[in-house]
Order: structure tokens, then C-alpha cells, then sequence
């Protein structure tokens, strides 16, 4: 646990910017995930939001060193774990951001997670920039920088870039095109998501925009493609179960019985393209603007 006494020169700033300034390896997206699991207090009360302090406030940090600090002792221990012969495929790269194929049985952030295996690689901190499901596969983007991931963070929360998923899901839509709203709750305890048709306490506004590309009559099923409108934990899975069209392969959301028919242990779902519609001001990475990445080798399941 690490503290910080915020004094007057950090009156009025955001939590954020200073735990960054502070522990200059931290990420926003290792922020954030603490925010959610409340692993920060402030005047010993846990919060969940990015909130503004004051001078007098007391910040307790309850993040784990390794995501604190970034040093050499740190990427050998990344370089010497047992991950860190695993083949990433790099999609794009350039000098403030990297794109890679996730595989999947792998976290993005933790122990031993794509994150570690990537800074162990390059030899210094990359950051993640978005979440992705630790069994659902494709392309994951990184910031080589802190000012590239504070950018990109920024983005991804103004909806300025977009990600398209393709899944296999049992059973075969009469619309061929629809836009889902629904309302989700997120359990915490369970690391479980509820949907309902109907606003409830305690539920958010979910929006899953989903196209058939193709179907199989014979086996009874579908590859969609996914956009969200809202990107909430385990949304597309849960959603798509949730009409009554479950992903195969996925062991929490699915049907057992069906993925055992068709051999399926991780959720046939991957993220296959990267759209950046920047709409405000964009810094250094402006020439990102209106390039889209696209996953061409696609896992078998898709094909």
C-alpha cells in the first residue's frame, strides 16, 4: 500500500494525473481497473470514479509494485517468466503505438499477461490502451508512451475509435442486421454480467449494433460481426446469449452441450478491426486519423 498527502500544489487536480505523476509506469488502463475492484481510498472511503482532490486529502494506493514501477529488475522477470517465449504477432507498429494478434488463455494486464510479455520484449513499458476478454483473441492496441496512452485512453472513451468483432454464435438470426439495447448489470463478486430488456437499479444502457456475414443451415450456425455502441465487461457475450444466440466456446455465457459439439474450450469471438475516427484534437498522433487496421489471418473457427 502506498500513500500520497495531496498538498497545495495538487489542489484541484485529478486522481489520475497525479497517481501518474507519482508512479510514472502505471497505466491509465491499471488506474482504471483499480477504480472498478475499488483498490483506491481517499480519506479511507473506497472510490470507484477519477475524482478531483484537495489539498488535505489522503490517497491510499493499493496496487501491486510491479505495475508502479518499471525498471530493469522488472523486464528480466517478465523476460525470464514462462510466457515470455510466446509468439505475438505484430500487426502494426510505429514509433508511439504497437497493435498486436492476442492470443487467447492470456490476460492483458496481471501476471505473466500480454502487457508483461510485450514490455519484456521491447525492453520497456508498453500500456494498454483498451480491455479485452482473457479468451477472446485479435487485435489489442498499446501506447509506447505516456503521452500516446493518455491520447488513445481519451479516445477510446469518447467512442473516436471503433472496434468491429467477428463471432460464431448457435443458431441463425431472422434479422440479418439489428442494433440491441438492452440493460446490464455487472456482479462483481461473480465476475458476472445480467441483462434485462427493461431499465432496473443498478443497470446500465448497453447498445450491440450485430451483421450476419454468413451462416451454416447443416450445423445451425452464424459468424457475425459486432460493433459496440457501449463497451461494457462481457457485453457481446452476454448480449447475444441474452436474444437467445450464445457464442460458441464460451463456458460462462454459452451452452455446454453445444460446446462440447462442436470441441469449442475459449469463446469464438475476435476483434478484427481498428477504426480511428478522431473528431477532437488528437496531439502527436493526428496522422492516425481515418486509418483502420484490419486482422487478415483470421482464427479457423471464422473461416
Amino acid at each position: 500500500m502506498k500513500t500520497i498527502n495531496i498538498n497545495e500544489k495538487n489542489n484541484g487536480k485529478k486522481l489520475n494525473n497525479i497517481l501518474q505523476r507519482e508512479f510514472p509506469a502505471l497505466s491509465l488502463n491499471t488506474i482504471y481497473k483499480a477504480l472498478r475492484k475499488k483498490d483506491i481510498r481517499v480519506n479511507d472511503v473506497r472510490i470507484n470514479e477519477n475524482i478531483t482532490l484537495h489539498t488535505g486529502d489522503v490517497v491510499k494506493v493499493f496496487i501491486a509494485d510491479e505495475f508502479l514501477f518499471a525498471n530493469k529488475s522488472n523486464i528480466t522477470t517478465f523476460a525470464n517468466s514462462s510466457y515470455s517465449s510466446v509468439n505475438i504477432p505484430v500487426i502494426y507498429e510505429d514509433g508511439n503505438i504497437l497493435i498486436v494478434d492476442k492470443p487467447a488463455e492470456i490476460e492483458v494486464t496481471g501476471d505473466n499477461s500480454l502487457t508483461t510479455i510485450l514490455s519484456a520484449k521491447y525492453g520497456f513499458a508498453v500500456y494498454p490502451c483498451h480491455r479485452l476478454d482473457r479468451n477472446t483473441t485479435g487485435l489489442t492496441l498499446f501506447a509506447k508512451n505516456k503521452q500516446s496512452e493518455q491520447i488513445l485512453f481519451d479516445k477510446f472513451k469518447n467512442h473516436e475509435i471503433e472496434k468491429h468483432y467477428l463471432c460464431r454464435v448457435y443458431g441463425v438470426p431472422r434479422e440479418k442486421h439489428r442494433i440491441l439495447k438492452s440493460y446490464l448489470f455487472k456482479d462483481n463478486k461473480k465476475s458476472m454480467v445480467y441483462i434485462s430488456d427493461l431499465p432496473k437499479k443498478g443497470y446500465v444502457e448497453i447498445n450491440t449494433e450485430y451483421f450476419v456475414k454468413s451462416f451454416n443451415s447443416k450445423e445451425n450456425t452464424s459468424i457475425l460481426e459486432v460493433i459496440l455502441h457501449t463497451g461494457k465487461t462481457h457485453q457481446i457475450r452476454a448480449h447475444l446469449a441474452h436474444i437467445g444466440y450464445p457464442i460458441i466456446g464460451d463456458g460462462k455465457y454459452g451452452k455446454n452441450d453445444i460446446n462440447k459439439k462442436f470441441n469449442q474450450k475459449t469463446q469464438n469471438l475476435c476483434s478484427y478491426i481498428l477504426k480511428f475516427n478522431f473528431r477532437s484534437e488528437s496531439g502527436h498522433l493526428s496522422y492516425l486519423n481515418k486509418k483502420e487496421i484490419k486482422l487478415e489471418k483470421l482464427p479457423k473457427y471464422l473461416k
